[in-house]
């Protein structure tokens, strides 16, 4: 499983570990990723996500999963997401 958000498409960022002593050695800055169940309000439906700490803050920002996808850039998506946001989008289409 990579370490990558389905929503904001976070990944891994490296840097360095800075000592007392001033060594520096190289690390990696891993994204705070959780299992979460966000549920369609259109399609009336859950979905189980990988999602960063901060994109589920700008989830229930936005107001649900619903409006997070429609303004969310589609390069940024998964794959997963992507296809959620074309089943929103056909659905808001046809209501």
């Amino acid at each position: 499983m990579s370490r990558v958000c389905e929503l904001s498409g976070k990944g891994p960022m490296s840097g360095n570990s800075v000592s007392h002593a001033n060594n520096k050695t190289r690390r990696r800055f891993l994204p705070n990723l959780n299992d979460v169940t966000l549920i369609s309000d259109i399609l009336g439906q859950s979905f189980k996500l990988r999602v960063s700490a901060h994109a589920l803050r700008t989830v229930d920002h936005r107001g649900g999963l619903d409006a997070f996808l429609a303004k969310a850039k589609d390069d940024e998506l998964s794959d997963k997401a992507a296809k959620i946001k074309k089943e929103i989008a056909k659905a808001q289409a046809a209501a």
